[in-house]
C-alpha cells in the first residue's frame, strides 16, 4: 500500500532579473545501437523534450547512425543538484543515509514548478496534473512512499533550504528516513521569480 505525505508549502516573494531556463542545446551524433530513449537517459533529459527539439525527426522510433540531434540543456540542473547536496548535508547531521538523485523525478518536479507559473497557482494540487502522487505516476514514477515540498521566491539553494528546514513540515520530509531518492525542479517566471519543487520517493523496484 502506498504511503503518501504532503507537506504544507512556503513562499517568499522576491523579484530579480529574468533569466532563461534553457541554455543553448548540445548535439549528439547517432551511433549504431542508439535509440531516442538511450539518448534521453544518457543526457538525463526527457524523451519528449528531445523529440520537441528535433522536429526534423518524423518517427522517433526510427533514427539512423550519422543523424545529428539537438539535446536541450537545462542550466537549472546545477542549482537543482546543489539543493540535493544540501538536503544530504542535513540528513548526514542526524545520521540518515543520503538520498539518491533521480533525474526522472527531477524532471517531474521541474514540470510542476513550471506548471505553477503557467497556471498561476501555488499549491500541491495542480489543475493540470492533480496531486503530486498522481503526477508522478502519470510520468511513470513508481513508488511505495512519496512526498513533496514547494517554495516560491527564494533566489538560491541555500535560501530555499533554510526556509524549508525552519518549517517543521518541510523539515520532516527532508529528514524522513523512509525516502531513498529525491528530485528537485526549479523554474523561473518572466520576472525571474523562482519556483521550487522537491519530490521525495521510496521507489518500487
Amino acid at each position: 500500500m502506498k504511503r503518501k505525505n504532503i507537506i504544507a508549502s512556503t513562499f517568499l516573494f522576491l523579484m530579480l532579473a529574468g533569466t532563461k531556463v534553457h541554455a543553448q542545446p548540445t548535439t549528439h551524433t547517432v551511433v549504431p545501437g542508439d535509440s531516442m530513449w538511450k539518448i534521453a537517459v544518457k543526457y538525463e533529459v526527457g524523451l519528449s523534450e528531445i523529440i520537441s527539439a528535433n522536429p526534423q525527426i518524423t518517427n522517433a522510433a526510427m533514427i539512423y547512425p550519422g543523424q545529428v540531434l539537438k539535446i536541450p540543456n537545462l542550466d537549472v540542473k546545477t542549482t537543482e543538484n546543489r539543493v540535493i547536496a544540501l538536503v544530504n548535508v542535513q540528513r548526514s547531521k542526524v545520521g540518515l543515509q543520503p538520498l539518491k538523485a533521480n533525474w526522472q523525478v527531477s524532471r517531474v518536479a521541474r514540470y510542476k514548478s513550471q506548471d505553477m507559473i503557467n497556471k498561476g497557482y501555488f499549491s500541491h494540487t495542480s489543475p493540470t496534473y492533480g496531486s503530486p502522487f498522481t503526477m508522478m505516476e502519470s510520468f511513470g514514477v513508481k513508488f511505495s512512499a512519496a512526498g513533496e515540498n514547494i517554495a516560491m521566491g527564494q533566489t538560491t539553494p541555500e535560501a530555499v533550504m533554510t526556509g524549508w528546514m525552519n518549517s517543521p513540515g518541510h523539515r520532516s520530509n527532508i529528514l524522513n528516513p523512509t525516502y531513498t531518492e529525491i528530485g528537485v525542479g526549479l523554474a523561473k517566471d518572466s520576472s525571474g521569480r523562482c519556483y521550487w519543487t522537491q519530490m521525495f520517493i521510496k521507489p518500487l523496484y
